[in-house]
Protein backbone atom coordinates (compact mmCIF):
# COMPACT_ATOMS: atom_id res chain seq x y z
CA UNK A 1 0.00 0.00 0.00
CA UNK A 2 2.80 2.49 1.13
CA UNK A 3 4.34 2.98 -2.82
CA UNK A 4 0.74 5.01 -3.95
CA UNK A 5 2.71 7.85 -0.96
CA UNK A 6 6.00 9.31 -1.57
CA UNK A 7 7.36 9.47 1.76
CA UNK A 8 8.92 13.00 1.33
CA UNK A 9 5.59 14.51 1.32
CA UNK A 10 3.05 11.69 2.45
CA UNK A 11 2.52 10.74 6.01
CA UNK A 12 0.76 6.94 5.56
CA UNK A 13 -1.50 5.58 8.09
CA UNK A 14 -2.32 2.53 7.36
CA UNK A 15 -4.82 0.20 10.08
CA UNK A 16 -5.98 -3.45 10.14
CA UNK A 17 -9.97 -3.05 10.37
CA UNK A 18 -11.52 -5.26 14.14
CA UNK A 19 -10.87 -8.77 13.19
CA UNK A 20 -8.56 -9.01 10.71
CA UNK A 21 -4.84 -8.59 10.37
CA UNK A 22 -2.68 -7.63 12.78
CA UNK A 23 -6.38 -6.83 15.42
CA UNK A 24 -7.14 -9.96 17.52
CA UNK A 25 -9.27 -11.30 18.04
CA UNK A 26 -8.90 -12.41 14.33
CA UNK A 27 -12.14 -12.85 12.41
CA UNK A 28 -14.19 -12.46 14.92
CA UNK A 29 -17.34 -10.37 14.58
CA UNK A 30 -18.09 -9.51 18.02
CA UNK A 31 -18.49 -5.76 18.73
CA UNK A 32 -17.58 -5.44 14.93
CA UNK A 33 -19.88 -2.95 12.58
CA UNK A 34 -19.52 -0.25 10.86
CA UNK A 35 -20.26 1.91 13.52
CA UNK A 36 -17.19 0.41 15.56
CA UNK A 37 -15.35 0.74 12.38
CA UNK A 38 -16.04 4.48 11.99
CA UNK A 39 -15.42 5.36 15.51
CA UNK A 40 -11.95 3.18 15.73
CA UNK A 41 -10.96 5.64 12.16
CA UNK A 42 -11.48 8.60 14.60
CA UNK A 43 -9.92 7.48 17.58
CA UNK A 44 -6.46 7.05 15.67
CA UNK A 45 -6.67 10.36 14.03
CA UNK A 46 -7.35 11.81 18.03
CA UNK A 47 -4.24 9.60 18.90
CA UNK A 48 -1.90 11.09 16.33
CA UNK A 49 -2.78 14.40 17.16
CA UNK A 50 -4.07 14.92 12.73
CA UNK A 51 -6.08 17.86 12.37
CA UNK A 52 -7.08 16.84 8.64
CA UNK A 53 -6.67 13.93 6.52
CA UNK A 54 -6.84 12.64 2.66
CA UNK A 55 -8.53 9.71 2.41
CA UNK A 56 -7.75 6.61 0.58
CA UNK A 57 -9.55 3.66 0.28
CA UNK A 58 -10.58 1.04 -2.82
CA UNK A 59 -14.06 -1.27 -2.50
CA UNK A 60 -15.13 -1.35 1.27
CA UNK A 61 -12.50 0.54 1.94
CA UNK A 62 -14.04 3.43 -0.28
CA UNK A 63 -17.35 2.52 1.83
CA UNK A 64 -15.94 3.30 4.79
CA UNK A 65 -14.34 6.61 3.45
CA UNK A 66 -17.28 7.66 2.45
CA UNK A 67 -19.20 7.16 5.55
CA UNK A 68 -16.47 8.74 7.48
CA UNK A 69 -16.20 12.02 5.40
CA UNK A 70 -19.79 12.12 5.75
CA UNK A 71 -19.89 12.29 9.73
CA UNK A 72 -16.74 14.44 9.83
CA UNK A 73 -16.22 16.97 6.40
CA UNK A 74 -14.37 18.79 8.96
CA UNK A 75 -12.09 16.67 9.60
CA UNK A 76 -11.19 15.29 5.53
CA UNK A 77 -9.39 17.22 3.38
CA UNK A 78 -9.35 15.50 0.01
CA UNK A 79 -10.30 11.99 -0.87
CA UNK A 80 -8.86 9.00 -3.30
CA UNK A 81 -11.48 6.09 -4.05
CA UNK A 82 -10.84 3.29 -5.96
CA UNK A 83 -13.48 0.88 -7.02
CA UNK A 84 -16.56 2.35 -5.64
CA UNK A 85 -19.14 0.52 -3.21
CA UNK A 86 -22.11 2.21 -1.64
CA UNK A 87 -23.19 -0.66 0.71
CA UNK A 88 -26.41 -0.84 -1.85
CA UNK A 89 -28.73 -3.81 -1.82
CA UNK A 90 -28.44 -3.35 -6.06
CA UNK A 91 -24.63 -4.29 -5.88
CA UNK A 92 -24.76 -6.95 -3.51
CA UNK A 93 -27.45 -8.43 -5.41
CA UNK A 94 -25.41 -7.82 -8.48
CA UNK A 95 -22.67 -10.05 -7.05
CA UNK A 96 -24.15 -12.67 -5.00
CA UNK A 97 -27.22 -13.16 -6.31
CA UNK A 98 -26.50 -13.74 -9.92
CA UNK A 99 -26.09 -10.67 -12.13
CA UNK A 100 -22.14 -11.14 -12.03
CA UNK A 101 -22.92 -14.89 -12.55
CA UNK A 102 -24.39 -14.27 -16.48
CA UNK A 103 -20.65 -13.46 -17.11
CA UNK A 104 -18.99 -16.19 -15.21
CA UNK A 105 -21.31 -19.37 -15.35
CA UNK A 106 -18.75 -22.03 -14.63
CA UNK A 107 -17.43 -20.07 -11.96
CA UNK A 108 -20.99 -18.98 -10.05
CA UNK A 109 -22.20 -22.72 -10.51
CA UNK A 110 -18.90 -23.78 -8.48
CA UNK A 111 -19.77 -20.87 -5.81
CA UNK A 112 -23.53 -21.78 -5.08
CA UNK A 113 -22.77 -25.86 -5.75
CA UNK A 114 -23.61 -26.60 -2.26
CA UNK A 115 -26.86 -25.01 -1.50
CA UNK A 116 -30.30 -26.38 -2.44
CA UNK A 117 -32.71 -24.09 -4.83
CA UNK A 118 -34.07 -22.76 -1.71
CA UNK A 119 -30.89 -21.17 0.12
CA UNK A 120 -30.13 -20.06 -3.44
CA UNK A 121 -32.29 -17.70 -3.11
CA UNK A 122 -30.55 -15.59 -0.78
CA UNK A 123 -26.54 -16.91 -1.02
CA UNK A 124 -25.58 -14.57 1.45
CA UNK A 125 -27.50 -15.90 4.07
CA UNK A 126 -26.49 -19.55 3.08
CA UNK A 127 -22.71 -19.17 3.11
CA UNK A 128 -23.53 -17.43 6.62
CA UNK A 129 -24.69 -20.21 8.25
CA UNK A 130 -22.07 -22.55 6.86
CA UNK A 131 -19.05 -19.85 7.89
CA UNK A 132 -20.51 -19.58 11.36
CA UNK A 133 -21.07 -22.75 12.82
CA UNK A 134 -18.68 -23.21 14.83
CA UNK A 135 -17.10 -26.51 12.57
CA UNK A 136 -13.81 -25.01 11.55
CA UNK A 137 -12.97 -27.01 9.03
CA UNK A 138 -16.35 -26.58 7.31
CA UNK A 139 -15.82 -23.06 7.66
CA UNK A 140 -12.55 -22.87 5.76
CA UNK A 141 -14.05 -25.12 3.02
CA UNK A 142 -17.03 -22.43 2.74
CA UNK A 143 -14.47 -19.88 2.97
CA UNK A 144 -12.41 -20.83 0.09
CA UNK A 145 -15.31 -21.07 -1.88
CA UNK A 146 -16.38 -17.31 -1.03
CA UNK A 147 -12.79 -15.83 -1.80
CA UNK A 148 -12.49 -17.78 -5.41
CA UNK A 149 -15.33 -16.34 -6.14
CA UNK A 150 -14.78 -12.82 -5.63
CA UNK A 151 -10.90 -13.02 -6.54
CA UNK A 152 -11.64 -14.47 -10.09
CA UNK A 153 -13.99 -11.76 -10.63
CA UNK A 154 -11.34 -8.61 -9.71
CA UNK A 155 -9.45 -8.65 -12.67
CA UNK A 156 -10.27 -8.26 -16.14
CA UNK A 157 -7.33 -10.87 -17.23
CA UNK A 158 -7.75 -14.16 -15.81
CA UNK A 159 -5.40 -14.73 -12.94
CA UNK A 160 -6.02 -18.05 -12.63
CA UNK A 161 -6.93 -19.53 -9.50
CA UNK A 162 -5.53 -18.24 -6.20
CA UNK A 163 -4.54 -19.53 -3.27
CA UNK A 164 -4.61 -18.14 -0.01
CA UNK A 165 -4.05 -19.83 3.79
CA UNK A 166 -6.89 -21.15 5.44
CA UNK A 167 -6.98 -18.44 8.09
CA UNK A 168 -6.74 -15.73 5.20
CA UNK A 169 -9.31 -16.88 3.76
CA UNK A 170 -11.90 -17.56 6.91
CA UNK A 171 -11.33 -13.69 7.75
CA UNK A 172 -11.67 -12.65 4.85
CA UNK A 173 -15.47 -14.68 3.78
CA UNK A 174 -16.37 -14.22 7.55
CA UNK A 175 -15.92 -10.33 7.34
CA UNK A 176 -17.86 -9.95 4.12
CA UNK A 177 -20.31 -12.30 5.22
CA UNK A 178 -20.81 -10.90 8.43
CA UNK A 179 -21.12 -7.36 7.15
CA UNK A 180 -23.07 -7.74 3.72
CA UNK A 181 -25.81 -10.26 5.72
CA UNK A 182 -26.57 -7.27 8.23
CA UNK A 183 -26.37 -4.39 5.39
CA UNK A 184 -23.57 -2.86 6.36
CA UNK A 185 -24.74 -1.82 9.15
CA UNK A 186 -26.78 1.15 7.68
CA UNK A 187 -29.53 2.91 8.66
CA UNK A 188 -31.00 2.25 5.35
CA UNK A 189 -30.32 0.94 1.53
CA UNK A 190 -29.20 3.87 0.01
CA UNK A 191 -27.95 5.62 3.06
CA UNK A 192 -24.35 6.67 1.17
CA UNK A 193 -25.32 7.80 -1.95
CA UNK A 194 -28.52 10.30 -0.36
CA UNK A 195 -25.53 11.67 2.16
CA UNK A 196 -23.43 12.59 -0.88
CA UNK A 197 -24.25 16.32 -0.69
CA UNK A 198 -22.35 16.41 2.65
CA UNK A 199 -19.18 15.64 0.78
CA UNK A 200 -19.72 19.16 -1.22
CA UNK A 201 -16.17 20.66 -0.82
CA UNK A 202 -14.31 18.26 -0.37
CA UNK A 203 -11.91 17.34 -3.29
CA UNK A 204 -11.88 14.08 -4.71
CA UNK A 205 -10.93 11.48 -7.04
CA UNK A 206 -13.01 7.92 -7.70
CA UNK A 207 -10.65 6.25 -9.93
CA UNK A 208 -12.97 3.11 -11.73
CA UNK A 209 -12.24 0.32 -13.72
CA UNK A 210 -14.19 0.10 -16.79
CA UNK A 211 -15.31 -3.61 -16.45
CA UNK A 212 -15.35 -3.94 -12.82
CA UNK A 213 -17.67 -6.79 -12.19
CA UNK A 214 -17.19 -6.46 -8.75
CA UNK A 215 -18.50 -3.34 -8.44
CA UNK A 216 -19.91 -2.17 -11.43
CA UNK A 217 -19.19 1.78 -12.76
CA UNK A 218 -22.62 2.60 -12.15
CA UNK A 219 -22.16 3.11 -8.61
CA UNK A 220 -19.02 5.61 -9.39
CA UNK A 221 -20.96 7.86 -11.90
CA UNK A 222 -23.94 7.89 -9.97
CA UNK A 223 -21.69 9.35 -6.75
CA UNK A 224 -19.67 11.92 -9.11
CA UNK A 225 -22.79 12.95 -10.45
CA UNK A 226 -23.92 14.03 -7.08
CA UNK A 227 -21.50 15.36 -5.31
CA UNK A 228 -19.71 18.14 -6.33
CA UNK A 229 -15.93 19.08 -6.04
CA UNK A 230 -15.20 15.17 -7.67
CA UNK A 231 -13.38 13.76 -10.50
CA UNK A 232 -14.40 10.54 -12.54
CA UNK A 233 -11.40 8.39 -14.03
CA UNK A 234 -12.86 5.44 -15.97
CA UNK A 235 -9.73 3.21 -16.43
CA UNK A 236 -9.97 1.28 -19.47
CA UNK A 237 -8.94 -2.27 -19.57
CA UNK A 238 -9.39 -3.19 -15.83
CA UNK A 239 -11.42 -4.61 -13.68
CA UNK A 240 -11.98 -4.12 -9.65
CA UNK A 241 -8.29 -5.20 -8.02
CA UNK A 242 -5.78 -3.28 -6.61
CA UNK A 243 -3.42 -5.26 -8.28
CA UNK A 244 -4.23 -4.36 -11.78
CA UNK A 245 -1.57 -2.10 -13.70
CA UNK A 246 -3.41 0.52 -15.22
CA UNK A 247 -5.56 0.84 -11.84
CA UNK A 248 -2.19 1.14 -10.25
CA UNK A 249 -0.51 3.50 -12.63
CA UNK A 250 -3.97 6.07 -12.29
CA UNK A 251 -3.64 5.78 -8.86
CA UNK A 252 0.31 6.79 -8.74
CA UNK A 253 -0.70 10.11 -10.85
CA UNK A 254 -3.49 10.48 -8.95
CA UNK A 255 -1.45 10.70 -5.58
CA UNK A 256 1.58 12.81 -7.58
CA UNK A 257 -0.93 15.24 -8.73
CA UNK A 258 -2.52 15.80 -5.39
CA UNK A 259 0.97 16.92 -4.20
CA UNK A 260 1.13 19.84 -5.94
CA UNK A 261 -2.38 20.84 -4.59
CA UNK A 262 -1.69 20.20 -0.61
CA UNK A 263 -1.39 24.27 -0.21
CA UNK A 264 -4.86 24.74 -1.53
CA UNK A 265 -6.17 21.87 0.74
CA UNK A 266 -4.86 23.37 3.85
CA UNK A 267 -2.11 20.33 4.35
Amino acid sequence: MRHFFDPAIYRAILFDQRGCGRSKPNASVEANTTQHLLGDIEKIRRALGIDRWILFGGSWGAALALLYAQMHPDRVAGMVLRGVFLLSSDELQWFYQGGAAKFWPSEWEHFVEPFSETERSDVIAAYHARLFNGDIQEEIAFAHRWFRWESTLATLADAGEREVPAVYARTFARLECHYFKNGGFLDYDGQILDGASLLDGIPGVIVQGRYDMVCPPAAAYELSRRWKGSQLKIVSASGHALTETNIQAELLRVMDGMKRNLDSMGL
